[in-house]
C-alpha cells in the first residue's frame, strides 16, 4: 500500500467535489491501485488547515458548507494564515492540487516543482501564459504536471493528445469547449431570450454570477490556447481571434433554425492559428451539441477525423479529471 499526501489549494465547488470522490472511492483506490490518500492541508481564500496526520474530509466538508470558510473551524485543527506559496514550500506533500482560478498560480506551481511535488490543476491561465516554463521545469525536476481538467472537464482530450496520438501529425482541432454558452444558445433555440437563458444557467449553477469570461469567449479561448500548446507549441494569447455570443440575437437563432442549423461558439485550432467565434453548423454536425456538452473533432494525417464528446462542465465531471490526474501522477513517478 502506497500512502499519498495531498495539499488542496482551493476548496470551492471543485475542491469539495474532489474531496467527496476521495471519500467515496477510498476503498476502490486501495484495492485497485494500492493507493491510500491522506489530505494533509486544505486552503481556501481565508485560511489553511494543516495536519500532518491527515484531515477528516467529512468534517472539512461540513465546516465549509455550514460556515462558508475554513477559518470558522473549531478546536480540532490548527488554523493558519498561509499563502499558496507558503503552503507549497512548508507543507510536506506528494501532490499539490490547485483548483483555484488564481492567475499567479504559475509562480507557486514552479515552487512546488522545485520542492519535488507533483501538481494537478484545473486552473487555466498558468497553462495559457506560462506553458513552456512550467512544463520544462516539471520535466527537469522529474515530477508530473497534469492539467486534464483545464479543457472539457472530465472528457480526456489532453491525455488523448499527449499519449494516444504520438505517431500522428495533428492537422486541426475544432471544438465546442464552453458549456455555459452552449446551454444559453440551446435555451434560446427553445424560445428563451438571451437574458432569461443566462439567468436560468446561473440558477442551475451552470454559469457563474459573473459569467463575462464565458459570454465573451475568453474561457473557450483559454481552452483552445491550451490545446494548441499541447498539440503544437506555445502560442501567444494576443494572437487569438476571439468573439463571444453577446451579440447573437433571436433573429440569428431563428434564421439558423430555418436553415436546419444551429449556432455554437466554435474554437478552431491549427498550427500557429487559433480562433473562437459563433458559427452556424448543420444540426447533424458533431459540433451541434446541446446542454452543457463539449465536443472536439481532431483531424490527423493518419487517423483522419476523431470525435471526442462528453460532459464539459460540472463539479463531478471536473472532479473526475482531477482525481484521475492525481492517480496518474503518483503511479508514474
Amino acid at each position: 500500500m502506497t500512502e499519498v499526501f495531498l495539499s488542496f489549494i482551493g476548496f470551492g465547488n471543485v475542491g469539495r467535489g474532489v474531496a467527496r470522490v476521495l471519500l467515496e472511492k477510498a476503498e476502490q483506490f486501495r484495492i485497485k491501485y494500492g493507493l491510500k490518500f491522506r489530505v494533509v492541508s486544505i486552503s481556501d481564500s481565508k485560511a489553511t488547515i494543516w495536519e500532518e496526520g491527515g484531515i477528516d474530509l467529512r468534517e472539512a466538508l461540513m465546516v465549509k458548507e455550514t460556515f462558508g470558510s475554513l477559518d470558522r473551524w473549531g478546536n480540532d485543527y490548527e488554523v493558519y494564515q498561509m499563502s499558496p506559496m507558503e503552503v507549497v514550500k512548508e507543507v510536506e506533500s506528494d501532490v499539490v492540487v490547485d483548483v483555484t482560478n488564481d492567475v499567479n498560480a504559475w509562480k507557486w506551481h514552479m515552487e512546488a516543482f522545485r520542492h519535488g511535488r507533483h501538481v494537478v490543476t484545473s486552473n487555466k491561465p498558468p497553462l495559457v501564459f506560462h506553458f513552456m516554463e512550467l512544463t520544462q521545469e516539471a520535466y527537469m525536476r522529474r515530477v508530473n504536471y497534469r492539467f486534464e481538467a483545464t479543457v472539457m472537464a472530465g472528457t480526456p482530450i489532453i491525455t488523448l493528445l499527449q499519449e494516444s496520438l504520438l505517431g500522428d501529425e495533428i492537422l486541426s482541432i475544432q471544438g465546442v469547449l464552453n458549456g455555459t454558452t452552449t446551454f444559453i444558445l440551446s435555451q434560446m433555440e427553445r424560445g428563451l431570450s438571451f437574458e432569461d437563458a443566462l439567468k436560468k444557467a446561473q440558477e442551475l449553477g451552470i454559469a457563474e454570477r459573473d459569467s463575462s469570461t464565458d459570454i465573451k469567449g475568453i474561457d473557450a479561448a483559454y481552452k483552445a490556447a491550451i490545446l494548441h500548446n499541447v498539440a503544437f507549441y506555445p502560442i501567444s494569447f494576443e494572437k487569438l481571434r476571439i468573439r463571444g455570443i453577446a451579440e447573437i440575437s433571436m433573429e440569428d437563432i431563428e434564421r439558423a433554425r430555418r436553415e436546419g442549423k444551429a449556432i455554437r461558439l466554435v474554437a478552431e485550432v491549427k498550427k500557429g492559428e487559433v480562433s473562437v467565434e459563433p458559427k452556424t453548423v448543420p444540426k447533424d454536425s458533431p459540433l451541434a451539441v446541446y446542454g452543457t456538452q463539449n465536443v472536439a473533432v481532431i483531424e490527423t494525417d493518419l487517423l483522419g477525423k476523431l470525435v471526442i464528446k462528453g460532459g464539459g462542465a460540472g463539479v463531478k465531471e471536473t472532479a473526475s479529471a482531477v482525481v484521475n490526474d492525481v492517480i496518474k501522477a503518483v503511479r508514474r513517478e
